[in-house]
């Protein structure tokens, strides 16, 4: 029996189908989310631990636990350093109530010299007629930032066990790797040329994967020395706090980038001076611009190629569906359905739709590249340039 579908009847069943599988996931985030994490940790340690396989002479096996212990060690040094940083801050903040005020006055002498009329009504030369100033002091000096604090010290025992989970999770893919991809090409049937596709997929997916989140890290690292010296020479109050969060709100294009750089602004326009806050937020804009349109697209180069409109929808629906996790998973994620999308017989324009410049020229899709190699079966093993059914124009 056959059953003619008509324009209205198809777009209703996608739809459909979307607004399930967003269910899905909002309703399974606590599942997918440690998957997810697992998934992404596997593919960017999996060369570390061939590595510790064929150089070292580990057994598979302690290879890749050796892998999960280097990327525990690099976890503990981002924590010591988070944990540095904010006791820093705490211990920076003034005890007496003459430092507080004296604080308070530098603030509103700095607001004067950037709004030269009216600041007085709501910033009031006097800290005892200040509302601002009280309400600062309160909270900082009184129980609302150990409630805080205590909070986030009473969820480490759930963090701790999501992390233990995605370690678990990611140890079972490394080892389990070649094996979980046979049986993935199994799933899609026998035909050379499904399983070819398939595998071309895959791989794609492991290549743009690993290369976005190690040269991210890379250059996010790179941001963050280098802001934070320029932090430091501005003699900014809380620069080591600004720097360690360029690094790690990097990850969320272009929203972490300006929520990164909000906050220096402010320290340099209350602490410093307003010359100095106009300068920071000068020298910011020219870094990440300079990062964001040259350094970024000439290192990723293919492995990133989504258009803005697409960064930026992404990351509002995954944050809508799994948090701030969402945020910084949204890249990689698309990255994977723009390469699902460019290997599945015609789905290739929706893989189009999300990539930058041009449409590009569609071919065939083999199981060897231009040389006539064959492709290898791991996903998580190649660190080749991936075949794709696409070529830039």
């Amino acid at each position: 029996m056959t059953v003619n579908l008509t324009t209205a009847t198809r777009l209703g069943l996608n739809l459909s189908i979307f607004l399930g599988v967003s269910l899905l996931l909002y309703l399974g985030r606590s599942i997918f989310v440690p998957l997810v994490l697992g998934v992404l940790l596997a593919t960017v340690l999996h060369p570390l631990a061939r590595f510790l396989h064929r150089a070292v002479y580990l057994p598979w096996f302690f290879a890749c636990v050796g892998a999960i212990i280097v990327s525990l060690l690099l976890l503990l040094v981002v924590i010591v350093a988070l944990v540095i940083s904010v006791s820093r801050t705490i211990e920076g903040l003034p005890k007496s109530e003459e430092e507080w005020k004296q604080q308070y006055r530098e603030v509103q002498q700095n607001m004067s010299l950037l709004f030269p009329y009216g600041v007085e009504r709501w910033l009031p030369p006097d800290p005892d007629q200040s509302n601002v100033y009280r309400a600062a002091r309160d909270f900082f000096t009184g129980s609302k930032i150990s409630d805080v604090l205590a909070a986030l010290l009473a969820r480490t025992s759930e963090y701790i066990w999501y992390l233990i989970l995605i370690l678990f999770i990611t140890l079972f893919l490394l080892i389990e790797g070649r094996m979980l991809t046979d049986k993935v090409r199994a799933i899609f049937g026998p035909s050379p040329d499904i399983q070819n596709r398939v595998t071309a997929a895959v791989r794609e997916m492991a290549e743009s994967i690993r290369t976005y989140l190690v040269w991210r890290t890379i250059i996010n690292v790179a941001l963050g020395l280098i802001l934070g010296a320029i932090y430091n020479a501005a003699n900014l109050k809380y620069w080591y706090l600004w720097a360690l969060l360029v690094i790690v709100l990097s990850y969320v294009p272009y929203l972490g980038t300006i929520a990164a750089g909000i906050p220096p602004v402010l320290d340099a326009l209350l602490f410093v001076n307003p010359l100095i806050s106009l300068l920071i937020l000068v020298i910011y804009t020219g870094i990440v611009t300079i990062e964001g349109y040259l350094i970024v697209p000439w290192i990723m180069g293919r492995s990133m190629d989504l258009n803005a409109t697409t960064v930026i929808l992404a990351c509002l629906f995954w944050q809508e569906l799994w948090g701030v996790a969402g945020l910084f998973l949204a890249m990689p994620i698309m990255a994977a359905i723009r390469a699902t999308c460019m290997q599945v017989e015609g789905w290739e324009r929706w893989g189009q739709l999300l990539s930058s410049g041009a449409n590009q020229s569609l071919n065939p899709t083999t199981d060897k590249d231009a040389t006539g190699t064959t492709l290898p079966a791991n996903i998580l093993t190649s660190t080749t340039p991936v075949p794709t059914s696409s070529t830039r124009t």
